[in-house]
């Protein structure tokens, strides 16, 4: 069933660069004209430069119903906030912004919520864990704050920039007392859980994000990468043994508490999975 957009639909923009690799329009858009909800989400491609002036122009909207906050502005959205969760304050990221009944643009992290889901749901268990986390900007960071909401034991950083990692584990270490924190290897060895949180493999040719030769088969490797279903680093995993997660299930995973932030109908994981009509 395709919804026809009329001058009643609300809009959902999806800003970020490259729109290409956008996953989430092929998800909520079959599930609105399932419900025959009145919604759209709609790709904007917005580069860094432009995203400061152009998110408040966007909120002036009359039809706007809410923004998803993709890469690269996850980080760079929290200081146009004027209200964070706990979980923004955390990361430092933001994936999700309204408008309030008063103006205010109100900000919310789901990217860690949809990872965590991901993970319990495929049996794996995350209290009392240790994990690495390879890249330490939005996405990276709400895994790690989610996981340490979720129980992990302990806690690997490494980003390229060690700067990043630095900020995230002081972050981590002060919101999450009890929790082991290191950071400056990158090197998945020995732990439960581990995560590509970087762009890596969005693009033909990328490198792995770290060497798992070290990785044993009792690993769970999580990908955050939606430019195709297998990426080079889940393949390695799977050729190990390793029970694997998708760049995807991380979205439907997070795609309801979305909606209940956008005061939407919301839904589960498995009926979005029916409906959604996701090309690579």
């Amino acid at each position: 069933m395709t919804r026809l957009i009329s001058g009643r639909t609300r809009l959902i923009a999806h800003l970020g660069v490259p729109t290409e690799s956008f996953k989430a329009p092929m998800i909520y858009n079959p599930y609105f004209a399932d419900r025959d909800i009145d919604v759209t989400v709609m790709p904007m491609g917005v580069t860094a430069e432009d995203f400061a002036a152009f998110l408040p122009l966007l909120f002036r909207l009359t039809n706007i119903a809410g923004a998803l906050i993709t890469m690269p502005h996850k980080v760079s959205v929290v200081d146009l906030l004027d209200e964070a969760s706990t979980t923004v304050k955390v990361c430092g990221s933001c994936n999700a912004v309204k408008r309030a009944a008063d103006g205010r643009l109100v900000g919310d992290m789901f990217d860690g919520e949809g990872f965590v889901r991901g993970v319990l749901a495929k049996g794996c268990t995350i209290a009392g864990a240790s994990a690495f986390v390879c890249g330490s900007g939005g996405v990276g960071s709400a895994i790690a704050a989610s996981l340490a909401k979720a129980g992990a034991a302990r806690i690997a950083l490494y980003d390229a920039r060690g700067a990043a990692a630095e900020r995230l584990a002081a972050s981590l270490s002060a919101h999450y007392p009890g929790l082991a924190v290191a950071t400056g290897a990158n090197d998945p060895a020995g732990h439960d859980i581990v995560v590509n949180a970087t762009p890596l493999g969005m693009a033909e040719g990328d490198p792995l994000p770290m060497d798992l030769s070290a990785v044993t088969a009792a690993t769970f490797v999580g990908e955050v990468v939606m430019k195709a279903e297998e990426t080079p680093f889940l393949k390695t995993a799977r050729e190990k043994g390793c029970m694997t997660q998708i760049g995807t299930d991380m979205l439907f995973e997070q795609i309801p508490a979305y909606l209940e932030f956008f005061d939407l109908p919301s839904t589960t994981p498995d009926a979005l999975r029916r409906l959604a009509k996701i090309k690579y």
